[in-house]
């Protein structure tokens, strides 16, 4: 999951409506802090409140609340607690503190072996990060003739057209206002630029933190709310914002800043599949409220110019139709999955009938198209497309109703648009990335309708790096995308170590934007290989659908084909490569130590996904009811039980001979159970040692199993400096590993 900056409802939605679940978002471990926005049917309820007297009325799923007070809010909400679930957890938690003290032990025990090998590699990091991260600078929010940015915790104002550094104001300091170990997720500036909305995060919790300021001479602090997720200006003095706790949004609140100010409860959601946020359209003529799981929607409208009606509703949920909504000139052209085939298409209706049977088919995307994101403009619309592993733009007239396609360059693997382009706008500025290749600003002009590289900032061109695209057949015959990167200069590739990486859930493609520690892995000789598998995102709705659930275990069948013909072509050979791994992506990695440990000699897992039964058996775990649309639910389903046993890391451990495995795991992870990884080290561990006891004979080597758990950060958010640490000590780790691997295979050989 990438840093998003455009359109944050749309992105999102287009990844597989991905934040709650357990998707790892620490894009770029080594990327300086900047502006990003990140963006799921029980009942609802309408509370309607009458001086001392409360009445609530059952509704349709995701209903609109009628205006009342914040302060009229229930207080006697239903408390479910049982004896025997207090009990277990106690016990659990007992428990986990006995096992994560085992672990710290045996981490500081042997943490040394690796000390010498990781300051190295943190130097050098430190010097690719000064050297191609530092010069890229923060996001620009321009509204009017004034832009907005961020840098080192500061808020900063400047005009469009002043490059003067003298001539900044300084808005927002997190330090001058006691927020010292926060940063800054999101800005939103008012209409009018009266008031500025940001939310704060620590690297500690998931929750934001909403602080609005007056602005002007002298910008103070007007209002602070806790616990926000998004939020959007619905007029000049009227924010409208969603509330997060326990990993699920489902409340929306307006509150104003005029002279009666005052806060309500605007809409509800008790389906604990959905989650809510708020999105603006590009003409700022609606706010959208969007309910959505990971298979269905629901968007509610909010008008701009009478912000105090009731939103409307676009289209009542429909099981398995997924929709998003932009405007222009009195028309909804609605981003969506209905009709067949059930992948994206863009359609349009009228504001005052949009029922689904009044939607019309604008544009369809080809057969294996994946829509990365897509942007409004005047007279255009904008798509950013994959498609084979390459990338290009759609250009769509809707005047002439003309389609432009526009190849990107064969380097290029991810694309992300600049934050918030003014819909008048001619040009579309938008970055282009590669893991090796440090971002580069690209422009389309409607104008010249051509495309235009900007030169706005001296970035080291790579030049040593040769991309290769292959396709793996799988089991079924199915073929499966594979990206490898590896340095022109290297001679015989087969015996050069091999870094693998995969994820394949949620319809969330793998994270391949620029990070240094891959391109120093290239400097360095190493392969790198991207298996894009079936549960993944990268050849569309379809190819997610291809890889959850029932068929989960195709993504695990398109791994170890990828790795067999990446040895079978001289990429590398079993004993020089490993396997990188985080969050959902650990299921698959963890799947193929089970069934065929020995196609790699080393694994790296981040905050991994490796006990899926006992965690889905779990709901009273924040994420376990909505994500039973991507595992299933074995509580009520005998078969899927069975089939989730059969792929499940922690329930297929056996006594064999393993890979070396590093995992990093985080004592505030609200996403992956730390109890789930401390049992699976351990079983791991013991399965290992096993093996390695009943083999005893000279020679034999023993995996080394590493659990490191961090005090700080969570499954989204670390430091840089935290970050730094990990990853250096994941290629210390993967370095150490592969080269006791050779000096292993030559004592075997003199021993002979």
């Amino acid at each position: 999951m990438k840093v998003r900056t455009p359109c944050v409802g749309l992105q999102n939605l287009l990844q597989g409506l991905i934040f709650s679940e357990r998707c790892y978002s620490k894009h770029n471990h080594l990327q300086t802090i900047c502006l990003y926005s990140k963006i799921k049917q029980k009942k609802s309820h309408i509370l309607d409140c009458s001086r001392s007297t409360c009445t609530c009325r059952t509704l349709p799923p995701g209903s609109i609340l009628p205006w009342r007070l914040f302060s009229c809010k229930q207080e006697g909400s239903k408390i479910h607690s049982k004896m025997t679930q207090n009990t277990s957890i106690i016990t659990s938690d007992l428990l986990t503190k006995d096992l994560l003290k085992s672990e710290q032990e045996n981490w500081n025990d042997i943490s040394a072996r690796y000390k010498a090998m990781t300051k190295r590699i943190k130097t050098k990091l430190e010097e690719l990060h000064n050297k191609y991260t530092l010069n890229s600078g923060s996001p620009r929010i321009t509204v009017g003739e004034n832009v907005y940015f961020e840098e080192n915790g500061c808020i900063f104002l400047s005009k469009a057209d002043d490059v003067d550094e003298a001539n900044v104001d300084i808005l927002f300091s997190t330090e001058d206002l006691g927020f010292s170990d926060a940063f800054i997720q999101r800005i939103r500036i008012s209409p009018d630029q009266r008031y500025m909305a940001i939310s704060l995060k620590s690297e500690n919790s998931e929750e934001a933190t909403c602080v609005i300021m007056k602005l002007g001479d002298f910008p103070v602090v007007k209002k602070v709310i806790s616990n926000v997720f998004s939020f959007e200006w619905a007029t000049n003095d009227v924010l409208y914002y969603t509330s997060q706790k326990n990993l699920k949004c489902q409340n929306v609140f307006m509150t104003t800043f005029a002279n009666q100010k005052h806060t309500k409860l605007v809409y509800t959601e008790q389906d604990a599949r959905f989650f809510v946020d708020i999105c603006c359209t590009k003409d700022r003529r609606f706010l959208t409220i969007n309910s959505n799981s990971k298979t269905t929607s629901e968007v509610w409208l909010v008008d701009c110019r009478h912000p105090f009606k009731l939103p409307t509703l676009v289209q009542a949920r429909t099981k398995g139709v997924i929709y998003h909504v932009e405007h222009r000139n009195d028309e909804l052209y609605i981003l969506t999955t209905y009709g067949e085939p059930a992948e994206y298409k863009l359609m349009k209706a009228p504001v005052a009938s949009s029922g689904i049977e009044n939607w019309q088919l604008f544009y369809a995307l080809e057969e294996k198209t994946k829509l990365v994101d897509l942007e409004m403009f005047g007279d255009h619309c904008i798509m950013f497309l994959k498609n084979a592993g390459h990338l290009y733009l759609n250009v769509i007239s809707f005047v002439s109703h003309s389609v432009q396609s526009i190849k990107l360059p064969t380097w290029a693997c991810e694309f992300e648009l600049e934050s918030h382009p003014e819909p008048t706008t001619s040009t579309c500025y938008f970055q282009l990335t590669s893991p090796v290749h440090p971002p580069k600003r690209f422009a389309y002009s409607f104008k010249e309708n051509n495309l235009i590289e900007q030169a706005v900032q001296e970035v080291p061109i790579i030049t040593n790096c040769h991309t290769t695209r292959l396709l793996a057949k799988s089991k079924d015959e199915t073929l499966v995308p594979i990206t490898v990167f590896h340095n022109m200069n290297s001679k015989e590739l087969h015996g050069k170590p091999l870094l693998v990486h995969v994820y394949g859930a949620y319809g969330i493609d793998l994270n391949m934007s620029f990070r240094e520690e891959k391109l120093l892995l290239i400097e360095e000789g190493w392969i790198l290989a991207y298996c894009h598998v079936r549960g993944g995102g990268e050849l569309g709705l379809r190819w997610h659908r291809d890889g959850c659930q029932h068929n989960k275990l195709k993504g695990l069948h398109d791994l170890r084909a990828c790795i067999s013909l990446l040895h079978e072509v001289g990429f590398s050979q079993p004993k020089h490569t490993a396997l990188a791994a985080a969050s959902a992506g650990g299921v698959l990695a963890g799947a193929l130590c089970n069934t065929d440990p020995e196609l790699i000699r080393a694994m790296v897992l981040q905050a991994p996904f490796v006990d899926v039964l006992n965690t889905m058996m779990q709901t009273h775990l924040p994420l376990t009811i909505e994500e039973q649309e991507e595992w299933g639910n074995p509580l009520a389903d005998e078969k899927c039980l069975k089939y989730i046993k059969s792929y499940c890391p922690y329930q297929n451990i056996k006594t064999q001979c393993y890979p070396s495995v590093f995992i990093t795991a985080y004592e505030n992870d609200q996403r992956i159970p730390l109890t789930g990884v401390l049992r699976y080290v351990q079983k791991f561990r013991k399965a290992a040692l096993d093996h390695a006891s009943r083999t005893s004979q000279k020679g034999n080597w023993i995996p080394n199993i590493i659990l490191d758990v961090q005090a700080t950060g969570n499954h989204c958010d670390s430091s840089w400096e935290d970050s730094l640490n990990e990853v250096a000590r994941h290629l210390a780790f993967l370095n150490k590993e592969l080269e006791e691997a050779c000096h292993l295979q030559h004592r075997n050989k003199s021993c002979k």
